[in-house]
């Protein structure tokens, strides 16, 4: 029993400290300067969120440029679950689920097929949908769970 008992308050004490320091899901997410894997613990913070980099120096450039990095930074804040989507991009209006179009691994939703046609068949998807003004008309930041 108190074997049992060990290892319950083992597991338990794991899954708290899992959940405690769950933040942003990395996987697949790429440094907006360098376009490299980013790690953890080279972060910014950006709007209300954190912008994760590949390395140390990353942080320093983007600090210097960030209005050439926005739209990377942006769309990596919707990709990390920081921000979400609340609005058309193309049109300002409400969004309808079953019009999406993949940009750069992010599923953005539009408001209807002829938003849906003129994003598919733009060359630069990212730039048109996370660059500043878009973003801060489209997208909000999620709040955090209580």
């Amino acid at each position: 029993m108190k074997r049992f008992l060990a290892m319950f308050c083992a597991v338990l004490i794991t899954v708290v400290a899992v959940n405690v320091n769950a933040g942003p899901k990395l996987d697949g997410v790429k440094c907006p300067l360098s376009g490299k894997k980013v790690l953890a613990d080279k972060a910014v913070d950006y709007k209300g969120g954190k912008v994760f980099f590949c390395c140390a120096n990353c942080p320093t450039a983007f600090a210097k440029s960030t209005d050439k990095f926005a739209a990377k930074a942006n769309h990596q804040l919707v990709q990390t679950g920081q921000f979400k989507q609340t609005l058309c991009p193309i049109a300002g209006k409400a969004v309808n689920p079953d019009k999406t179009c993949d940009v750069a691994g992010v599923k953005v939703a539009v408001c209807c097929g002829g938003c849906q046609g003129k994003l598919s068949k733009n060359e630069d998807q990212l730039a048109t949908v996370f660059n500043e003004k878009t973003f801060a008309k489209s997208f909000a930041k999620v709040k955090a769970k209580k």
